[in-house]
């Protein structure tokens, strides 16, 4: 029998995107009849008035766009703090939260004692420093080719002696972001667009525009420079890294750190938007589902997934929160990465894992 005949058919719906596909086409389907057997009207609320409210008010759903997306930016700028993390040591840092929360709160600590706001800034960032150069030290050396479940419990207990600590230190209350020390833009821009009025938050816009302008700028440095070389070798292997002279234990340093820059300034923004308090650990976690749906592995898979996130959960809540009764930011990010899962696990742009036996 010629090699042709041999080969089996090839299974079309082992393809993620087909059965995705499929599972969309269907759901139109089911929404057309129901749409025309539906008597309560519950169907024409949950899949034809939203839409027609984006149609026949554009200025709102410019404003819920524009929300999303400032959000969107945020979400992947925490989410880049555990990639950089994931891609050193293959591990998820679960203590990336609370080093936004701990970076903003040292920040405004300092300047409440009298540190000039920019100086607060560079002593956050050798705080930053300090710690980086202590997990290296303490947990990650010791644990360096232990399985990878040790080195995402040891960040648990990173998490936990970070929210003692910075509770001993600054307390429990909620403070503000020295904002007006920092000369952050505050006040709004209203622009006349689809014939309705939309404002834009000057903060919103310096946190998306600073936010951009961190993650061009870690995207090229880690592929283009020496260090981003490195990385992407231990995260490829560790013995392999360690058998070329490449050094581990500066890798992890360098990463920590550049996650603990992202932590601080994702701190400053989300701080400037609301407040400063340990709830913002919440916001931060947010970057799980981000990194679900990009992949735990790329820093584009990040931005889309933080767009995806951010401008899905703001028109959720708009449109289809009333029907509810609200809360649907808090969960749909979940709701959404769930569905990735069952049908690209790996993740927009991760890579996709084969193990031969």
């Amino acid at each position: 029998m010629s090699d042709v005949a041999a080969r089996p058919a090839p299974n079309l719906l082992a393809n993620g995107w087909i059965k995705a596909g499929l599972i969309l086409a269907g759901l139109v389907v089911v929404a057309l009849v129901g749409a025309q057997l539906d008597g309560s009207g519950t169907f024409y609320k949950v899949f034809i008035d939203p839409f027609q409210q984006m149609v026949a008010a554009p200025d709102l759903l410019a404003q819920t766009i524009w929300e999303g997306l400032v959000s969107g930016v945020l979400y992947a700028l925490i989410a880049l703090g555990f990639v950089l993390i994931f891609k050193a040591s293959g591990v998820f840092n679960f203590a990336q939260g609370i080093m936004v929360v701990f970076a903003a709160l040292t920040l405004v600590g300092l300047h409440e004692k009298g540190v000039p706001a920019w100086l607060a800034v560079i002593l956050t960032l050798g705080v930053m420093f300090v710690l980086a150069v202590t997990i290296e030290r303490v947990v990650l050396r010791p644990l360096v080719n232990q399985p990878d479940i040790i080195l995402f419990m040891a960040t648990f207990g990173i998490t936990y002696f970070l929210i003692g600590f910075g509770e001993s230190l600054f307390g429990g209350n909620p403070k503000q972001m020295i904002a007006d020390e920092l000369y952050l833009p505050k006040g709004a821009i209203d622009l006349q667009i689809f014939g309705g009025l939309v404002s834009l938050q000057k903060i919103d816009i310096a946190a998306a525009v600073i936010a951009s302008i961190m993650i061009a700028a870690l995207a090229l440095f880690f592929q283009y420079t020496r260090i981003g070389r490195a990385l992407r070798a231990v995260a490829d292997s560790h013995k392999a890294a360690l058998s070329v002279g490449i050094s581990l234990n500066q890798i992890w340093v360098i990463v920590w750190f550049t996650a603990g820059i992202v932590a601080l300034i994702t701190g400053i923004m989300w701080g400037a938007r609301s407040d400063v308090s340990f709830a913002l650990e919440i916001v931060a976690l947010k970057a799980l589902p981000v990194l679900i749906l990009g992949g735990f592995t790329s820093i584009p898979g990040a931005i889309i997934g933080g767009l995806i996130i951010g401008i899905g959960e703001k028109l959720g809540e708009f449109y289809w929160g009333p029907l509810i009764g609200g809360g649907i930011e808090s969960w749909l990010a979940y709701f959404i990465a769930l569905g990735f899962l069952l049908f690209r696990p790996q993740g927009l742009f991760g890579d996709k894992i084969i193990e031969r036996i």
